[in-house]
């Protein structure tokens, strides 16, 4: 009872559909509270896993990105997360990105952060920044101001930017995610037991965390 249940979140910081699937999940986790007014709160960790890990370090055109990947359909792609996000109020200002970064760099500094708040508000930070105000997050000054904003130290940040091992960590947890069967994102695990994939409705994700508590053992004997 006293044991929070645990949610690990796959996701991108450039990826649309994580954040709104973190808003989702911000509902979700809600009508959890309210429905176990009792339990502690849920610990959300944060995982990488970058849609494009073999993008340059320097990132490329925005505009080149998108034309390559979605080609005649480059125009109108994004139309259905922008209409979705109006439904969350986020108000998505995609059009304004001048470059796809590559986001190992955000990832090693999310996995620096102090899993909870710390984390909850860095990821929040470079969603919003990215998808909100177009910063460029290939700028390590860019990523250095959010990170401080977010409550890291400075010497932390500094090392983390610095690190290879750090990269190196964020290429192997992206690996392991994609070894147990993960090809897209938002991916959800709950308690290590249930796994969601994709930004489902708030009730979708409940529903998992309630599944969630009962353990594998007692399930499998319901």
């Amino acid at each position: 009872m006293n044991t929070p249940l645990t949610i690990d979140v796959l996701s991108d910081v450039v990826c649309p559909w994580c954040l709104i699937g973190k808003r989702r999940l911000e509902l979700a986790l809600a009508d959890y509270a309210k429905l176990h007014p009792d339990r502690p709160a849920p610990l959300v960790r944060w995982h990488p896993f970058q849609l494009n890990p073999d993008m340059p370090d320097g990132g490329m055109s925005r505009t080149d990105y998108v034309q390559q990947k979605f080609g005649d359909r480059a125009a109108t792609v994004y139309d259905r997360v922008k209409a979705v996000g109006r439904t969350l109020d986020i108000p998505f200002a995609i059009d304004t990105i001048a470059r796809q970064p590559n986001t190992a760099a955000a990832h090693s500094l999310i996995g620096l952060a102090e899993v909870g708040v710390q984390q909850q508000g860095l990821v929040e930070a470079l969603f919003q920044a990215y998808f909100l105000e177009g910063v460029d997050l290939t700028q390590r000054s860019e990523l250095e101001r959010l990170a401080l904003a977010a409550g890291l130290s400075a010497e932390d940040v500094q090392a983390c930017l610095d690190s290879e091992e750090a990269r190196q960590q964020v290429r192997a947890s992206d690996e392991r995610a994609r070894q147990m069967g993960v090809q897209g994102v938002p991916f959800f695990i709950f308690n290590n037991q249930v796994g969601v994939s994709g930004a489902h409705e708030p009730d979708t994700l409940l529903q998992a965390m309630e599944q969630s508590l009962t353990p594998p053992a007692e399930a499998a004997s319901a």
